[in-house]
């Protein structure tokens, strides 16, 4: 077993009986064999039910449409990797040596595919309640963090009608600096309010996740009509 997976186990909150399935979980195709491919498909259906639900439960007075856009938000591939990220999931990533030369660890996909196995293996482990706790304790800021008046609205859309409801000028929006290889390329920007005399920055794997990121930070700036 890999030597250092006990610190992802602390990092999940959940300790595996069976350790094999924790190792397939974080190995990719390029090592070998058995990988993760199949616990993907399986922690990706155990992340939706648990999100669906949780989404249903908390607000009991949107429609479908709501719910359905605000689940989309939490599974897509943006917050998969953000979640991995937190985990540290790249260090613990078996890869085959093209992988690992081209910085597999760092990439989005490959992150939030092991997530997505890591969490199946959670089920096949302990069953769905086990991996239900491990999913509300990894998303629980996420959760927290939602406005159901604002579904379906990324952070630069809402933040654009907030100001024009306010009669402001729009956001600017600067690229400051561009790290890391063109594989795995890390975006910091900046967004100016002008009239708030207010700067937020954001960092993403694109521009534009990290215009999102910094968009999200402005609009807690908006004051209140």
């Amino acid at each position: 077993m890999h030597l250092q997976l006990h610190l992802l186990e602390r990092a999940l909150g959940y300790k595996f009986e069976n350790k094999g399935l924790l190792q397939q979980a974080v190995t990719h195709r390029s090592y070998g064999v058995p990988h993760y491919e199949r616990l993907e498909f399986l922690g990706d259906s155990m992340l939706n039910c648990v999100v669906a639900a949780q989404l249903f439960s908390r607000f009991p007075g949107l429609r479908e449409g709501d719910l359905s856009r605000l689940r989309a938000n939490l599974v897509r591939q943006d917050t998969l990797h953000r979640v991995a990220d937190g985990l540290k999931l790249g260090d613990y990533l078996l890869l085959g040596e093209g992988e690992l030369k081209s910085g597999g660890f760092r990439r989005p996909s490959i992150l939030a595919d092991a997530f997505e196995a890591t969490l199946g293996a959670i089920f096949l482990d302990s069953g769905f309640g086990a991996v239900e706790e491990v999913i509300l304790r990894l998303y629980a800021e996420l959760f927290e963090a939602i406005d159901p008046r604002n579904t379906g609205k990324d952070p630069k859309t809402l933040l654009q009608e907030l100001l024009q409801g306010r009669h402001m000028s729009l956001p600017v929006y600067t690229l400051l600096s561009t790290q890391g290889e063109a594989h795995a390329q890390k975006f910091e920007v900046e967004c100016c309010l002008p009239e708030l005399k207010a700067r937020t920055t954001g960092i993403g794997n694109s521009r534009r996740a990290a215009e999102q990121e910094a968009a999200q930070a402005a609009i807690a700036l908006i004051p209140p009509k």
